[in-house]
């Protein structure tokens, strides 16, 4: 296990240590969750095997990892096994907040798909996924990720349901569907997820998502919370100042073109695998307005306005509606929509080494439980990467130039 780069190590000792007292934290945590104690067992055994180099984290390869004679005790901890994946989720939450919580934290919210072969799967359908990049037989999974300084995990999660299913009672029930389950939209689903974290007091100040979420009720629910938003929109997304000094009206794209090439600001989006992702930024504050006029409980005079940032290789552009106290700095704008970067690659490091797409599950409850324990491995490993890359820097103070930036590993806990 690589945590870091070539010029500091977590020797091997520490990083065994570490993730053997992460494993025991989780386990505890998770206890209660399951009830009978022949549950909580399998389900750690299920985590332990998520953790393993298992390329392919399917029930007979789950099963021969953990000394199974079949993958019967796999499946049944995901389909049949009587356990709510939604308290789970509250203890991932939790795990996420006690080691990576900052009040400048930021939610972001996206998308992925899960490829799947037939039509019995909960929620499958022919629909577009960025993941293969085209329309396919999928089902779709919304999730926020918790981002801040101190690290970033998946914080919550939804299966997404098309009308396809939610208006055929029966396909419902047969994959076990609840009775209260109505059609949603994603971006709704990301606006529940926004509630319960809100609900559940966690510290952050920024949501960042694409342009699938950036218009509607999300955007009209951050501002009520008093929560500042970069949320992606569209090219022709209608923007409309009113500011006494300027007057901006009409289409993004259109507006981006009256203002001179000066106006363009060259500033870092965060480290990459690559290293700084440099891009080119226009920002157009658009109206100061008070957060009275959205609760009776703020304060305060906030900006609406319109973000641009350009690919200084290739030209592309990107358009995004913000909300944030008035004078908040371009370089916080570009930090919060940098951070959605995190959960794209989240959703890799989840598929590729924790098995997050691997699930052979087809009900409603199998989906949940096993994207539920998924993320709590996520959780779990990425605090012993912020852990193992601290006691390095610890052990051997770096330069701030050659600091830790932590190669992609085995269970490098969800980050390059």
């Amino acid at each position: 296990m690589i945590l870091n780069d070539t010029n500091g190590t977590a020797s091997v000792e520490d990083v065994l240590a570490l993730t053997l007292e992460a494993l025991r934290d989780a386990k505890a945590r998770m206890r209660p969750v399951f009830g009978q104690e022949r549950i909580a067992a399998s389900a750690g055994r299920f985590l332990e095997t998520l953790l393993g180099n298992e390329p392919r984290k399917t029930g007979w390869m789950r099963a021969e990892a953990a000394g199974d004679p079949g993958p019967w005790r796999q499946q049944g901890l995901l389909g049949r096994a009587q356990w709510d994946a939604n308290a789970l989720r509250d203890v991932v939450r939790d795990h996420v907040v006690d080691h990576f919580g900052d009040p400048d934290a930021v939610l972001v919210v996206d998308e992925t798909g899960f490829l799947k072969k037939g039509a019995a799967s909960c929620g499958v359908s022919r629909q577009y996924t960025g993941s293969a990049g085209k329309i396919t037989n999928c089902q779709i999974g919304v999730f926020a990720t918790y981002v801040s300084s101190k690290g970033y995990a998946f914080l919550d999660r939804a299966l997404y349901l098309p009308k396809s299913w939610t208006d055929t009672p029966e396909r419902l029930a047969a994959a076990h569907v609840p009775d209260d389950i109505r059609f949603a939209t994603k971006p709704s689903l990301a606006t529940a997820m926004i509630g319960r974290a809100l609900a559940a007091e966690v510290p952050f100040a920024w949501v960042s998502g694409d342009s699938v979420y950036g218009v509607g009720d999300l955007e009209m629910a951050l501002r009520r919370a008093g929560k500042g938003f970069v949320l992606g929109v569209n090219a022709n997304h209608w923007f409309h100042s009113w500011r006494p000094d300027v007057m901006w009206v009409g289409e993004a794209r259109e507006i981006i073109k009256t203002l001179p090439d000066e106006a363009w600001v060259r500033r870092s989006a965060g480290h990459g695998t690559k290293g700084e992702r440099w891009y080119d930024w226009l920002y157009c504050p658009m109206a100061d307005l008070q957060a009275s006029e959205y609760s009776d409980t703020l304060t305060g005079t906030w900006t609406r306005g319109l973000l641009v940032r350009r690919n200084p290789a290739d030209g592309d552009l990107r358009y995004f509606t913000t909300w944030c106290p008035q004078g908040t700095p371009l370089e916080t704008l570009v930090r919060v929509e940098g951070a959605r970067w995190r959960i794209e690659e989240g959703f890799e490091t989840a598929k590729n080494e924790f098995g997050l797409d691997h699930n052979e599950t087809r009900s409603w409850h199998g989906w949940h439980h096993h994207v539920s324990l998924v993320m709590l491995a996520y959780a779990m490993m990425a605090a012993v990467r912020s852990q193992a890359n601290a006691l390095a820097l610890k052990k051997s103070p770096l330069p701030p130039s050659k600091s830790l930036s932590g190669g992609r590993s085995r269970k490098s806990a969800a980050s390059s």
